[in-house]
């Protein structure tokens, strides 16, 4: 058992071969390298899968001996001063370290064919091991300074794998706009770790955690000091894992790859804060006040995630608004002091939603198929639907996903999710109502997804929106003009809910071109139409291929097994939790009580209620939006909800307002715009005023004489002696008689 420890170290940095390699190869034998792309994609998954054995036996090993193992050699040692480096093994380290190799090796192999095609598929792959070896490095560290350095790492990948098609400009101000909002969390993290040290003299987690705890038991401390320095740690998380209100940076880091969102804005990079409030716990658990504040950011995020997703068009950037939604889940847990069910929550989530990632890259990489599909069009959902029967194994892996997403048991998100929703009844009623309908917000939205992207016809809605009925649609999609107006009044609500209110881009052709019943049913990647005369060629979207398709399926075994990881239930003595016997050490450190055990009765009273507001937000979805995909003659159906006269205007306005909220991200963005942007360029401006006038305006105005004194003279000299010893003499005759006249 310890030589298996002692042999840790090795886990960060054996991903790092791969990005140096490839460095120099491009430097010294580019056409050598680049001709051999893909045997550094399997180097790549070849070094993570040995990452990811040494993690699981490190991970067997906590289990039978429910130990903590470090080891911790000096670097710098001045006088008093001692800076160590060093590795943590814990039960947390495990579990971050598997998430981050599993989910690796299937994004990396799933990348191979999904950059197959991109001039920078060995760039990418040179970012994503060094993304794996900062992040590795980051989980594994043992005092403040080194998890800061990888921090700082992990946030430099992000920037570089975000706007890795640096050529757009949107993917350049998507890097840019996460690498500034981090920027603010990560200077708060480091003033706060100045701020400990400063406490405890110490950088080391385990012996300042010690030290602490016994500055507060003594009350040798100053608790506003305290409580500020907590603070400021917390931001770094904040900000690292998209919550309120420093997560405007993630819905645009969907610009990035459909892979980078998979792995680092799924299951590691984000996680990375709730990993260091779980690292962190200790500290703050003894703190007043700064636990609220953790479970009131949490919970403000759960909702303000959901309520976002709610009328996104982008399907990566609904899946990314979820994304913010859960991790507010795991803070709001964490806040609770309930570790294990934040921890079994990254666990199940992880799995779901990089499922539900690489499901939606699929769906990216089919729609690119179809002629004339930009990178946006083939990402909005409006544009899609119809795809179930083009995509079947895709639409169930993302059915999948989305039921488990939903907390629809026996799938994994179900376990853990409604351990959290239990948990807040016995923190607080407030954020547990709120907890509970965001859970009905997920199922809505996350159906609404599902449908708008997988169920009913491709352009389906332009059949009302003309006003004719008879226009048949297919899944073939028209990419044309612009239409100026709203022509339908009763589309009104259904545009609502899938387009921007009053835009007047319909995103479609004027023609409509009719492909008859035996075009439509054959299964093949092109088809040849004859349309007037010219022969035009359509695109069918159809199944990626088998290197994609085999993460998703692996990805959709763990979203249905994972979850029995962490059931809290005792029979006959036998305790069937490992999750709790896997994180013992770390529950006995926050002096917890690690028997979750329950029986199936209370267990299935808890679960009636939660599994029944699921049921209640994919209904509401499948009523919005499954009868409008289906037939247009069930719009009658939404319209009922409200009969005519004011309560439908009222109804239209309630309607209006959530989707424009939604839609304009809760106008924070907007807001942040105007007032820190807005008033940063002012403050700019009126200091580039001040610098002109009066800094450099005070020497020009003191020079200023002197430069019109300068010009006269230089008027009055000619060059000639005679006019010199002319104004000579009248200048010594002028002070000869002014002396004269002043002595009579």
């Amino acid at each position: 058992m310890e030589q298996i420890y002692q042999y840790a170290w090795i886990i960060p940095f054996l991903p790092l071969p791969v990005p140096m390699l490839i460095g120099v190869g491009l430097l010294l034998f580019p056409t050598a390298t680049k001709s051999l792309r893909r045997m550094w994609a399997f180097q790549s998954v070849f070094l993570l899968s040995i990452v990811m054995i040494l993690s699981i036996n490190l991970s067997i090993q906590q289990i039978n001996s429910s130990s903590i193992y470090q080891y911790v050699w000096s670097w710098i040692i001045n006088n008093d001063f001692s800076l160590e480096f060093g590795y943590l093994i814990d039960p947390l380290t495990s579990i971050m370290s598997i998430l981050i190799t599993t989910v690796g090796i299937l994004v990396l192999i799933y990348s191979d064919n999904y950059m197959s095609h991109d001039h920078g598929y060995l760039r990418f792959f040179a970012y994503m091991s060094f993304f794996s070896t900062s992040m590795l490095g980051l989980v594994t560290s043992s005092n403040f300074i080194q998890i800061y350095i990888f921090w700082e790492l992990v946030g430099m990948c992000s920037y570089l794998l975000i706007g890795f098609w640096f050529t757009r400009p949107v993917a350049a101000n998507a890097c840019q706009k996460a690498f500034v909002t981090n920027r603010v969390g990560d200077f708060g993290l480091l003033l706060g770790i100045l701020g400990f040290y400063w406490i405890t003299g110490s950088f080391e987690f385990r012996d300042l955690f010690q030290i602490f705890n016994n500055l507060i038991y003594n009350n040798e401390v100053n608790f506003l000091f305290v409580t500020l320095c907590a603070v400021l740690l917390f931001a770094g998380a904040v900000a690292k894992s998209a919550q309120f209100p420093l997560h405007v940076w993630l819905p645009d880091a969907m610009e990035g790859p459909t892979p980078i969102s998979a792995l680092i804005h799924t299951a590691t990079m984000v996680a990375a804060g709730i990993f260091l409030v779980a690292r962190l716990l200790p500290l703050f658990i003894v703190i007043p006040h700064i636990m609220n504040l953790i479970s009131l950011i949490g919970i403000i995020t759960v909702f303000l995630g959901a309520t976002l997703a709610l009328a996104q068009k982008d399907i990566k950037r609904g899946l990314a608004y979820s994304t913010m939604s859960q991790l507010g889940y795991m803070m709001l847990a964490l806040g609770m002091g309930s570790y294990r069910s934040a921890l079994f929550h990254l666990i199940t989530h992880a799995y779901s939603k990089a499922l539900l990632f690489l499901g939606s890259g699929s769906v990216i990489h089919s729609m690119e198929t179809i002629v004339g599909y930009s990178p946006n069009k083939s990402q909005n959902m409006v544009l899609m639907g119809g795809l179930a029967k083009h995509v079947p194994i895709t639409k169930t892996a993302f059915l999948l996903g989305t039921l488990s997403l939903c907390g629809i048991p026996p799938l994994a998100c179900f376990w853990s999710k409604d351990e959290i929703l239990n948990d807040s009844w016995l923190y607080s009623p407030i954020f547990a109502i709120i907890a509970w309908s965001t859970a009905g917000l997920t199922a809505f939205y996350m159906f609404r997804i599902y449908l708008l992207t997988f169920e009913g016809h491709l352009n389906v809605h332009l059949q009302n929106y003309r006003g004719n009925k008879n226009i048949p649609f297919y899944s073939i999609s028209l990419w044309g003009k612009k239409v100026s107006k709203v022509v339908n009044k009763n589309f009104s609500l259904f545009n609502l809910l899938t387009m921007k209110n009053n835009e007047s881009d319909s995103f479609f052709s004027n023609k409509i071109y009719k492909i008859d019943a035996t075009v439509r049913n054959m299964i093949q990647p092109l088809i040849t139409i004859t349309l007037i005369g010219n022969k035009k060629t359509y695109s069918y979207p159809y199944e990626s291929d088998n290197t994609m398709l085999f993460p998703i399926l692996i990805l959709g075994l763990f979203t249905l097994f994972v979850g029995f990881l962490g059931i809290p239930f005792n029979q006959e003595g036998v305790d069937l939790d490992i999750l709790s016997k896997w994180l013992t050490p770390s529950i006995n450190l926050l002096h917890q009580n690690s028997n979750n055990s329950t029986d199936w009765y209370e267990f299935v009273k808890d679960a009636i209620f939660s599994v029944s507001i699921a049921y209640f937000g994919i209904f509401i979805a499948f009523s919005l939006y499954k009868p409008v995909y289906s037939s247009f003659q069930n719009l009658d159906l939404i319209n009922s909800f409200v009969k005519t006269g004011p309560k439908r205007i009222i109804w239209d306005k309630i309607i209006n307002r959530i989707y424009n909220w939604s839609f304009n991200r809760g106008y924070i963005d907007a807001f942040y715009t105007t007032s820190l942007l807005g008033g940063l360029r002012k403050l700019a401006e009126l200091g580039h005023f001040f610098d002109r006038r009066p800094i450099d305006g005070i020497p020009n105005g003191v020079g200023l004489p002197n430069f019109f004194v300068g010009e006269g003279i230089k008027s009055v000299g000619g060059g000639r002696i005679s006019s010199y010893l002319f104004l000579y003499l009248s200048y010594v005759s002028i002070f000869l008689l002014i002396y004269y006249f002043y002595n009579l």
